[in-house]
């Protein structure tokens, strides 16, 4: 490449370091880390170090949506803190079937329901998910079981029956239901599976259980209007193109 004489280029050790965040609206496809991927690489191009530091703040599963915090440099610090924040769903249950994987991406299980519940019955069961309860993981999860990630067992033809844990919902309200297809809207904590809520609802009800859309619209004070499309950012890109991230909790 050819450089004005006495100019220099910048090496990674001089370049500033960065420190911002996105607010991404996942496409169904990709994983998260997939998303930091290709962030990563637009930054490369743009000047930022080979190592540039970019991971987020909560997993979305290939087959979900919506909000994802994908933190920048020194913003990777807020990882915990940022996970630790209230989050909200837009999801749909369908009552039909259940799957080895909860949702959509697995086996299914057609379920023989003589007589679907009314509203009545749906409503009467949704309290019961509200709150602190105790709730058992997918087996198709990223939860280590002796230090391997219990999907990689699942996959193997070995499922783990993982252990119930204490989580937290804040609130559930029903947005429409017409049998099988039942659209809830969550609010809820950390470490909540959206997965294994359709499956222990279906299981309340009697009748199949599984996760056929999910939607994040809200990972504490960033919500689906703050989001841009991987497409609509820049190929190449800067610390312009990062949000600043939030203020210390203490200022």
């Amino acid at each position: 490449m050819n450089q004005l004489p006495g100019a220099s280029i910048p090496s990674e050790e001089q370049a500033p370091p960065l420190n911002g965040i996105l607010i991404i609206d996942k496409p169904i496809g990709p994983t998260s880390m997939d998303i930091c991927a290709r962030v990563r690489s637009r930054l490369r191009r743009g000047g930022a170090p080979k190592r540039v530091k970019v991971g987020h703040a909560g997993t979305l599963d290939p087959l979900a949506t919506g909000v994802l915090v994908v933190l920048v440099g020194k913003a990777t610090r807020l990882c915990d803190r940022l996970m630790a924040t209230r989050k909200g769903y837009l999801t749909t249950v369908d009552l039909s079937c259940f799957s080895t994987t909860d949702d959509a991406e697995g086996e299914r299980t057609i379920v023989e329901i003589t007589s679907p519940p009314t509203r009545e019955a749906v409503d009467a069961a949704i309290p019961a998910f509200i709150g602190t309860i105790m709730q058992a993981p997918p087996a198709f999860s990223a939860i280590k079981v002796g230090g391997r990630a219990a999907y990689k067992d699942a996959r193997a033809g070995k499922p783990l029956s993982l252990p119930p844990r204490p989580i937290t919902i804040n609130n559930i309200r029903v947005v429409s239901y017409a049998f099988p297809q039942l659209t809830l809207e969550i609010d809820c904590g950390k470490g909540v599976y959206i997965r294994s809520l359709a499956r222990d609802l279906g299981r309340m009800l009697r009748t199949g259980g599984m996760l056929s859309a999910l939607r994040r619209t809200r990972v504490g004070e960033y919500t689906l209007d703050h989001s841009r499309t991987m497409d609509s950012l820049p190929d190449s890109m800067s610390q312009s193109d990062l949000m600043p991230p939030p203020p210390p909790e203490n200022s």
